[in-house]
């Protein structure tokens, strides 16, 4: 019997391997789609610094060619001729990629572009414009980005959000997690309230304004109720270049004994554990396309705190009855700003006394509240962002972007004199 030929997928993304957040989707998907026996793929592993150029084979259909940047024409016109994807898979910000959008028409006599886009805020982008009519498909995993294009692109935009794959995120048992609490946190924390915050130290991210929030959200604790039981994890790198000293912020609101820097980076495994052992996720940026690490502690049952902002709103807020899975904040500021690459988007602040207000809100909160938001917000999780939803939805998506692809070019004509 013949061996089934399968179509291959040239990805333009961050590294399959890598800790980024757009590495580790690109990972899961790719895992998923292979479990179809429909696809090979071919990956540019990009947006990290190498030590070692080899080819990564991590089997005959998931092949890693590591490059430096995003790749270039030149490298682009070799895979083209040598490998004849059927199809090409852009994972980013498109600005990485300007020179493939000029090299649209040599692509287009090959294969479709199929972009996975996320715009973080309104209003529409009408400076994409020229980026979205040289894709085949856009693919949006935020409601909101698919909200603004699915108006002037209906027949080419789709929305499929991220998702997880089961059992790397789960709900641990309570004697599980009274004991790591005190293993991680120490004797004297075990008994704490615990925030946790993951994200990049950097500006976006509003480090600086959690911590002085949580400042605030103690100072209350103490005057309240004569302690400061509580600690924030805080999984980042304190000294980041893009984000504040960490450290000194910390120490100028003198809460060294209720905040805990978790530097190294972390299997899932272990960051299932920091999720459980917390009563919350927070998440204050100010612009979030998506927000992974609030769904990954929505996996866990942990609610979260999150502005109502990009791809933050549709977890945060269950949009079949509008309840919350935690506290979705208010937008209290927003302002216009931009850059020669992006010349407008907003930015949409929540004042630190609203997060602090949030913080209290979960504390406040009875056993029994929060065990029935904890069965809430895995419940939702688990219905909103199913992971074999997810491949089954862009397997499809694939499938019919080749097709259409194919259609199309076969109604091409030549004039004849």
């Amino acid at each position: 019997m013949a061996k089934k030929e399968k179509y291959k997928v040239l990805v333009l993304s961050d590294h399959a391997l890598s800790t980024s957040g757009v590495g580790t989707q690109t990972r899961h998907l790719i895992e998923g789609l292979l479990k179809k026996n429909a696809w090979s793929f071919r990956q540019f592993g990009a947006a990290m610094k190498h030590t070692d150029y080899r080819t990564v084979v991590i089997n005959e259909d998931f092949i890693i060619k590591p490059i430096d940047g995003f790749g270039n024409p030149d490298l682009l016109r070799v895979t083209l001729a040598t490998e004849k994807p059927d199809l090409i898979f852009i994972f980013t910000d498109p600005r990485f990629f300007t020179w493939l959008f000029e090299m649209e028409d040599e692509i287009h006599q090959i294969c479709p572009i199929v972009w996975w886009h996320v715009w973080d805020n309104y209003p529409y982008p009408d400076f994409n414009d020229d980026y979205y009519r040289s894709t085949d498909m856009i693919n949006c995993h935020s409601h909101l980005t698919y909200t603004m294009l699915k108006e002037t692109y209906p027949d080419k935009t789709n929305f499929i959000p991220h998702s997880l794959p089961p059992n790397i995120f789960h709900k641990m048992p309570k004697k599980e997690i009274t004991s790591f609490k005190k293993i991680l946190l120490g004797e004297d924390r075990k008994d704490h309230f615990v925030g946790i915050w993951v994200n990049r130290n950097a500006k976006r991210k509003r480090p600086a304004d959690l911590l002085q929030s949580w400042s605030g959200f103690l100072k209350n604790l103490e005057e309240n109720e004569g302690h400061r039981n509580a600690t924030l994890i805080m999984h980042t790198e304190p000294n980041d270049q893009e984000g504040p000293d960490l450290f000194k912020v910390v120490e100028m609101l003198d809460i060294q004994n209720n905040v805990f820097f978790s530097r190294d980076r972390l299997e899932f495994e272990k960051m299932n554990v920091l999720y459980n052992i917390s009563d919350f996720c927070i998440n204050t940026s100010y612009a979030e396309g998506f927000g992974l690490s609030t769904l990954e502690s929505m996996m866990t049952g942990t609610p979260i705190i999150a502005p109502k902002t990009g791809g933050l709103t549709r977890q945060v807020v269950d949009h079949r009855d509008n309840s919350h899975n935690g506290v979705a904040l208010d937008i209290d500021v927003k302002t216009l700003v931009g850059s020669q690459s992006v010349p407008y988007i907003y930015e949409d602040f929540v004042k630190n006394e609203n997060i602090t207000a949030a913080i209290e809100q979960i504390y406040n909160l009875s056993i029994d509240e929060k065990n029935r938001l904890s069965k809430k917000v895995l419940d939702y999780a688990n219905h909103e962002f199913l992971y074999q939803n997810t491949i089954d939805k862009w397997h499809e998506t694939m499938l019919t972007t080749i097709q259409r692809f194919k259609e199309s070019k076969s109604s091409w004509t030549i004039d004849t004199f």
